[in-house]
């Protein structure tokens, strides 16, 4: 069996305790349900494990401490960390996705995203831009299975009649299964949600198995699991809600052409796993301003990040832009006058 397989049938399975309130399955670790957010029973919780971290002291990301590491900085931000030990218990991943990229191919994948972000950046940002950082990292992410009541309501052309829309509303219910969600601090929602599409869940393998394989590169770090794991209510909420659009004008709301779509989702079942997505973060300067970039850690072709805007080229086209209105009006003015 594959360990995509695995990891599928993992989230997917139902077994085990429950949530005395909503019946949602409860998992190792749960202090609190994951869906309605009641108090595990005693003895759920794991014992705090006596474990270290680096926290950052600007984005509050934690990586796994390590005394050989020897690393000062933060491995997204650059800002200086400080040695903590959590009171909570601490998440592990129970899967981790091996690098697929070599640190040289990152650089490249770098530069090759600068040369294409168009014509409103320096034309010369991929020869001139130094790379000050290259940090392979596993960022934390759930993989999420969840059974949701989606209530809609919405105008369509079915039913209208002599008016163009009429009024619709429902409750269905819909699975979502093996969503990849970000846990992590370090990245930005944005970068997280570009990156994910592309992992291959099919490569991955249990997370123990780290300190028997070389799965990447021999600095990697992983990133810890701040929250618990109803944390990522909120988030599958959202994520649910933004597609379950898509889903009901697929054959729930009736009629082809839709507008005024709302919905609402109450959660009744979430699993979910961990997940460790490999990436590389890239510091660069360029002109002497700092910018940050993430690289795909399986995939180099996917790029992510901050670049500088090249104002001289904004001000020639706003120029341009004026002038022609100037034209324009000139010649309705003289054509009038004619």
């Amino acid at each position: 069996m594959s360990a995509n397989m695995d990891v599928a049938s993992a989230t997917t399975s139902a077994t085990g305790p429950c949530c005395a309130r909503c019946q949602g399955p409860l998992e190792p670790g749960d202090l609190r349900c994951a869906v309605c957010g009641l108090a595990a029973p005693q003895g759920r919780a794991q014992a705090p494990q006596a474990v270290q971290v680096l926290r950052c002291t600007e984005c509050g990301a934690a990586v796994s401490y390590s005394a050989e590491a020897q690393a000062p900085k933060c491995r997204f931000c650059g800002a200086v960390t400080r040695i903590e030990q959590p009171v909570d218990p601490i998440d592990q991943a129970d899967w981790l996705l091996p690098f697929g990229v070599p640190p040289d191919q990152a650089d490249q994948a770098l530069r090759r995203w600068m040369s294409t972000l168009g014509f409103f950046r320096p034309s010369d940002l991929s020869r001139a831009a130094t790379v000050e950082g290259l940090r392979p990292i596993w960022w934390a992410g759930w993989l999420v299975s969840a059974d949701a009541v989606v209530s809609w309501t919405a105008d369509s052309n079915a039913g209208a009649r002599l008016s163009s829309w009429a009024p619709h509303a429902g409750q269905t219910q819909l699975p979502f299964r093996n969503l990849l969600l970000s846990a992590s601090r370090g990245l930005s929602l944005d970068e997280a949600q570009e990156l994910a599409p592309y992992f291959r869940l099919d490569l991955a393998v249990p997370a123990a198995h780290r300190t028997q394989q070389q799965l990447g590169p021999p600095d990697a770090v992983l990133e810890q699991f701040d929250a618990q794991r109803s944390a990522a209510r909120k988030i599958v909420s959202e994520r649910i809600a933004a597609s379950a659009e898509d889903a009901l004008t697929r054959g729930v709301i009736p009629g082809s052409t839709f507008r005024n779509v709302h919905v609402a989702v109450l959660l009744h079942a979430l699993e979910t796993r961990r997940l460790a997505l490999p990436s590389y973060v890239l510091a660069y300067r360029y002109k002497g301003r700092s910018y940050r970039a993430v690289v795909h850690g399986q995939d180099a072709s996917h790029v992510t990040g901050t670049a500088p805007i090249a104002w001289g080229k904004v001000a020639l086209v706003v120029a341009g832009a004026l002038a022609l209105v100037v034209l324009v009006i000139g010649a309705l003015v003289l054509a009038r006058a004619a």
